[in-house]
């Protein structure tokens, strides 16, 4: 893993911080489409990035009319960074957002009345089975 890990992070030089939003909001984009990932209202408008810290990779979008879009700017409301397997173990719902917090694994900055409602947004989704099985979970 640490060689996948150290190619990854190469990412950072090699790609386009647009190029990477753009990507992550697709993704964002596909699990809204299949209702995998519905946008709460309080979200609209608002601008967020993700900060893959073991990667080095930071992705910015925004959601606009309840669709995610990539933002090509910078500064935004709220940043959450972590590394790959605590977003992978976020995603999957083996862990939550508080836990990773407390532990310093994860990191919120910005808006922390919009870090509450992305967080609540992010427990209260149901996972699909075929992500909660990927981890290994049932």
């Amino acid at each position: 893993m640490n060689r996948l890990t150290a190619m990854l992070s190469r990412l950072d030089r090699l790609l386009p911080a647009p190029l990477v939003s753009a990507h992550f909001a697709l993704g964002l984009e596909i699990a809204r489409h299949f209702k995998w990932l519905q946008p709460p209202a309080e979200i609209e408008g608002k601008r967020f990035a993700i900060k893959i810290e073991d990667l080095g990779l930071r992705s910015c979008f925004t959601c606009r009319q309840g669709r995610f879009r990539p933002l090509w700017a910078s500064e935004v409301d709220l940043e959450l960074g972590a590394s790959l397997g605590d977003f992978a173990a976020l995603a999957r719902g083996t862990s939550d957002a508080d836990t990773l917090f407390f532990q310093r694994r994860l990191r919120i900055a910005g808006d922390t009345e919009l870090g509450l409602i992305v967080k609540n947004w992010l427990d209260a989704t149901e996972r699909p089975g075929w992500l909660r099985r990927v981890g290994g979970a049932a």
